[in-house]
């Protein structure tokens, strides 16, 4: 059988600020469409699964045009090699919140794509119109297929290879059912001053609140020594007031929220413990929080300007790390930075939260669609090539172990610093980990948890004065949202 392929190209630019994938304002869209011409017949049954039909499908992303969207071309061409009649044409929508709201408009009149980027959220708000595939018969298939591991579904070594904390959210959802695989991760890590800590004899934190006087490794205790030694700072920086809440309800196995009824649980006097000690800390002057502080802490971490307040650490993304780091003065960096695990509360129940982003499947009403759709999924979040390279050119983190066999991974992640490689620092840390990631549970209302959560911390340490009465009546109108929010 003779065929000729032609792949047309068509693509928007777009412009970023930042190396991140839901940077994105604008949509742009490319296509990558392959044209089969044959002198035989067309149709021919290529296994017991895939039947070789022309399929187009739809894909969803966040995925800026700059630099990601190359390697996402490159890959594409790589799968037609394999599935020559499978069209993908993809669309890059805004950020995560924006390719939720469109498909959100979309499924009420079946216009929705056949794979998106996700969050937990964002499938369970989908799965109110019964949306998304389940991927359990895609995965436990063990029909015939023309890759290199033979079959339709996933061997047992692809499933183990998987990163278990970025495997196990997609079963998040209350029915112990597969909706999503993980595209490419982030966390949070502590970035530090690691120049101005080893001057000091400063000890990295590795717990948050002392256990007596004697402790010098505390979060506690570490942000008292800085302010002692720079009045004007703000000691730490945390990005994310909901997922700093959302980790201490994990690390201290504190009740947050539940997949079944009933799902708001935070409204209890352990996370009220917590949060008053927090609120301490802030009076203090020892933290601040990106909602209190209205950008990124990070701009307080690479300040420079000596007239105003400057951290010394600060809480992000992993896949931020580039924005953690100073602008070079004269050629060299101010400082270099260190990274470590955020602080945890139980050595022996250690635990980071897991984001970016996840890939689900819509229901589409064609079995052949549905297929091709599973193949296209299977072969990024399987393929260790897309994953070194998806890494390497979006900071984000590989979903699968065998990355570290990547030789130009391997040798990256080898040459990481606090400096002009500082994002591979943050990837090795985060494979460091790879024993603590959780995520929560999804449901219609859990993100308005997220939200309210959130907006506790600001609404409790910024008063001057707060009764215990308030803090209570805080707590129970961010519940009252919630279910509101929930219907």
């Amino acid at each position: 059988m003779l065929k000729n392929k032609k792949i047309l190209v068509a693509c928007a630019a777009m412009l970023l600020s930042m190396v991140s994938l839901a940077g994105c304002d604008a949509i742009s869209v490319l296509t990558i469409t392959t044209v089969t011409t044959n002198t035989e017949s067309t149709g021919t049954q290529q296994s017991n699964g895939y039947d070789g039909s022309a399929q187009t499908i739809k894909f969803y992303h966040t995925m800026s045009t700059t630099n990601l969207t190359p390697v996402l071309e490159q890959y594409i061409e790589e799968f037609n090699a394999i599935y020559p009649n499978i069209t993908i044409e993809w669309t890059s929508v805004g950020g995560y919140d924006d390719v939720r709201d469109q498909i959100k408009t979309e499924i009420s009149i079946g216009e929705q794509p056949n794979i998106a980027y996700c969050y937990p959220d964002h499938v369970a708000l989908y799965n109110k119109a019964k949306a998304v595939l389940t991927l359990d018969d895609f995965i436990a298939s063990t029909e015939s297929d023309s890759t290199e591991d033979g079959i339709i579904g996933l061997t047992q070594a692809q499933i183990d290879d998987f990163i278990p904390g970025y495997w196990e959210e997609g079963k998040q959802f209350g029915d112990g059912k597969m909706y999503t695989l993980p595209f490419s991760k982030s966390t949070e890590v502590l970035y530090y001053n690691k120049t101005f800590f080893e001057d000091n004899e400063i000890p990295v934190p590795d717990h948050w609140f002392s256990a007596d006087s004697s402790d010098t490794t505390s979060m506690e205790a570490v942000c008292a020594r800085i302010k002692a030694i720079d009045a004007t700072s703000v000691p730490l920086g945390y990005d994310s007031d909901a997922n700093w809440f959302i980790t201490m309800c994990e690390q201290m196995q504190i009740p947050y929220t539940s997949a079944t009824e009933p799902h708001f649980l935070f409204n209890n006097d352990q996370a009220k413990d917590f949060v008053k000690k927090f609120r301490d800390w802030y009076q203090s002057g020892y933290i601040t929080t990106q909602a209190i502080y209205a950008t990124y802490t990070s701009a307080l971490f690479v300040n420079q300007d000596n007239t105003k307040a400057k951290s010394y650490m600060s809480i992000g993304s992993s896949a931020g790390a580039t924005h953690q780091r100073p602008a070079k003065v004269s050629g060299a960096y101010p400082f270099e930075v260190g990274i470590a695990q955020i602080p945890q509360h139980d050595a022996s129940h250690k635990k980071v939260i897991s984001q970016g982003p996840s890939v689900c499947i819509f229901k589409s009403g064609n079995t052949q669609k549905d297929l091709a759709a599973w193949l296209f999924v299977k072969f990024l979040t399987t393929n260790v090539g897309f994953q070194a390279d998806f890494s390497l050119a979006s900071g984000y983190v590989p979903v699968i172990k065998s990355v570290l066999e990547n030789e130009t991974y391997a040798a990256r992640l080898a040459g990481r610093d606090g400096g002009d490689n500082v994002s591979m620092l943050s990837a090795w840390q985060c494979m460091q980990q790879v024993d603590d990631y959780f995520t929560s549970p999804a449901f219609i209302g859990s993100s308005a948890a997220r939200d309210e959560v959130g907006q506790l911390l600001s609404a409790i340490f910024t008063p001057v004065t707060i009764t215990d009465a308030k803090i209570d009546e805080l707590f129970q109108d961010a519940i009252d949202e919630c279910e509101y929010q929930a219907g």
